[in-house]
C-alpha cells in the first residue's frame, strides 16, 4: 500500500481541541511497506516535520502553518499481543483500547492512565501520565523508525524520559511504530475496578468528556497550575468560544466555535494574570503549533 498523502489538512481534524488552520501536508502511514515511501516524504518535508498521534496534547494556531505531519493509521488494525506478562501493541492503538485489553486479560500496571484519550505512540512521545504513573513506568522497549535506520527496537533504559518528556536519543526525526509493556498479573475484576476508580475521579475533577488538550500548563515546582489559575480568576474564563474549564482551571475547552487565535490570547492573558497575582511564570505543557 502506498503512503496516503493529504494536502493542507485541517488542524481541527487532527487535534482533540478541534481548532486551528491548515498544515502543509499530512502523511498517513497505512502499513509497514509505506515506510519506504516515508523516507521520500521526509526528504521533501523535513523542515517542520512532526509526528502526530491523536493530537490530544496540541494547540494549533489559525492560518496556514508551515508544518507537515506523519500519522500512523494502519489500514488493518493489529490487536495487542501477549507473551507472558509482556504486551506488544502498535502505535496507532488508542490508549483506552489498550486499557480495555489489559482489563480483559487481568494485567495490571497502567490503570492510572485511564481517561487519557491519546494513542499509544503519542502517549509515549509525551510520556503521558497521571495518578502517580506514566508511560515510562511500564514501558519495556519501543520499535522506532528513523529516515537513516528504518525500523529498529530500542530498550526503554536506552532512552530519556521525564515529566511529559521523551527522547529516543536518535538525534533525528523519530516515529514510534510499536511498543512493548511489562505488566503484573492480576484479575479482570481488580484491574477493571482500578481503571473505573481512576476514571470516576477524573470525571469528577476534570472535563474528560469535553474538547480539550489535557492540562494546558505544567505544574511549577511547589505549585498547582490549576490553583494558580483559579486564584487569578481564570476558572471558567471565556473568550471567543474558548474557555478555561469550570471543573478544572488548567484545562482549556473548545465550547463549539473556538479558534486558535482566541485560545492563544486566553493563554497569554492567563500567564500574565498569574505572574501578576502570584509571581509565578507558567510554562505550557500543551504543544503549541504556529
Amino acid at each position: 500500500m502506498t503512503l496516503e498523502l493529504l494536502h493542507e489538512p485541517k488542524m481541527a481534524d487532527l487535534t482533540s481541541l478541534g481548532i486551528g488552520g491548515t498544515a502543509r501536508a499530512l502523511a498517513k502511514v497505512r502499513d509497514e511497506a509505506a515506510l519506504d515511501q516515508l523516507s521520500l516524504f521526509f526528504e521533501r518535508e523535513s523542515a517542520g516535520l512532526i509526528a502526530i498521534g491523536e493530537g490530544s496534547n496540541m494547540l494549533a494556531a489559525d492560518g496556514k502553518l508551515n508544518l507537515a505531519f506523519v500519522h500512523v493509521d494502519l489500514a488493518e488494525k493489529i490487536k495487542p499481543e501477549i507473551s507472558g506478562l509482556t504486551v506488544k501493541v502498535s502505535a496507532d492503538t488508542r490508549l483506552p483500547g489498550l486499557l480495555a485489553f489489559l482489563i480483559r486479560n487481568g494485567l495490571s500496571g497502567m490503570e492510572g492512565l485511564a481517561g487519557i484519550p491519546g494513542s499509544v505512540g503519542g502517549s509515549i512521545a509525551m510520556n503521558a501520565g497521571s495518578y502517580g504513573t506514566d508511560m515510562a513506568a511500564s514501558l519495556k522497549r519501543v520499535r522506532l523508525w528513523t529516515p537513516s535506520k528504518g525500523l529498529f527496537w530500542k530498550n526503554a533504559d536506552e532512552m530519556s524520559f521525564g515529566y511529559r518528556h521523551f527522547s529516543s536519543e536518535t538525534g533525528e526525526f523519530t516515529l514510534v511504530w510499536e511498543a512493548e509493556f511489562s505488566l503484573s498479573k492480576s484479575t479482570e475484576s481488580e484491574v477493571k475496578n482500578k481503571v473505573q476508580e481512576v476514571f470516576n475521579k477524573k470525571k469528577s475533577t476534570q472535563p474528560v468528556l469535553e474538547k480539550t488538550a489535557g492540562c494546558v500548563f505544567k505544574n511549577p515546582e511547589g505549585f498547582s497550575a490549576g490553583k494558580l489559575l483559579d486564584e487569578a480568576g481564570f476558572k471558567g474564563k471565556t473568550l471567543g468560544g474558548m474557555a478555561f474549564s469550570e471543573v478544572h482551571a488548567n484545562f482549556l475547552v473548545n465550547k463549539g466555535q473556538g479558534t486558535g487565535t482566541a485560545a492563544l490570547e486566553l493563554l497569554n492573558m492567563a500567564t500574565q494574570a498569574v505572574l501578576n497575582k502570584s509571581g509565578v511564570t507558567l510554562e505550557t505543557e500543551v504543544i503549541i503549533l504556529q
